[in-house]
């Protein structure tokens, strides 16, 4: 089984009025297909930064970053936006839902994107929408539907694509410990189903569902193991 993401020596820096601010130092890191990682540090760690740079949403100031085999900071902007588009499903903790679209609209965008045709996008979109759970809503907008119904659809649309690898901000975050767990027994079905999943999480209930713990501090990485005894 090959790897998703191959980190050498990244590192990011950021000008600011006092000078450069280091960031992210120098962090190596390998994700074969197929883990579940959850990334956790306190506020100012650096796991925002990294998880940026993973999403092909920033570039880094040095190392070398590969997804699927491809070093990232050669490709021009439009490569890259194809590559993230084919290789990335992204979940937010805001949900991140255009509010005008119904669900199906919601979940069927990444497919616009990629120049699918109308038919295509919504009978793929409802497929999705009931692969979570949420079969015959998809003509209901983000305001009639419950917080983790929402998170829900953020899930359908982050599969949209058939991604390999989901990339998870807080996406627990809005949501009550029951609603959690259900969204969180969502996430461990589809690692099951091949799907690399990566998330960043400051609860330790939701990253005990990872078979693997990542934690940063001070830019730096300082704990790569098992959840249970990084916790």
């Amino acid at each position: 089984m090959g790897n998703v993401i191959e980190v050498t020596q990244l590192g990011k820096d950021y000008a600011t009025a006092a000078g450069a601010f280091v960031a992210l130092k120098s962090v190596n890191l390998t994700i074969a297909q197929g883990e579940f990682v959850a990334i956790m540090g306190p506020s100012g760690s650096g796991k925002s930064t990294f998880m940026n740079l993973l999403g092909c949403l920033d570039y880094p100031s040095r190392g070398e970053y590969k997804l699927d085999g491809e070093n990232v900071s050669l490709l021009s902007s439009d490569a890259l936006a194809a590559l993230r588009n084919r290789v990335i499903g992204f979940v937010f903790q805001g949900f991140n839902l255009l509010p005008r679209l119904n669900a199906r609209d919601n979940v069927a965008l990444p497919m616009l994107y990629r120049g699918a045709g109308s038919g295509e996008r919504k009978q793929h979109a409802d497929e999705m929408l009931a692969k979570v759970g949420l079969a015959g809503l998809g003509e209901r907008r983000p305001n009639q539907l419950s917080g983790g119904q929402q998170q829900r659809v953020a899930i359908a649309r982050a599969l949209a694509n058939s991604p390999q690898l989901i990339l998870a901000d807080e996406p627990t975050g809005n949501l009550d410990s029951h609603t959690s767990d259900e969204v969180m027994g969502l996430f461990t079905e589809l690692n099951h189903s091949g799907i690399t999943v990566v998330l960043v999480t400051h609860e330790s209930d939701i990253a005990k569902y990872a078979k693997r713990l990542v934690r940063f501090k001070d830019g730096e990485m300082i704990y790569d193991g098992k959840p249970e005894e990084g916790l």
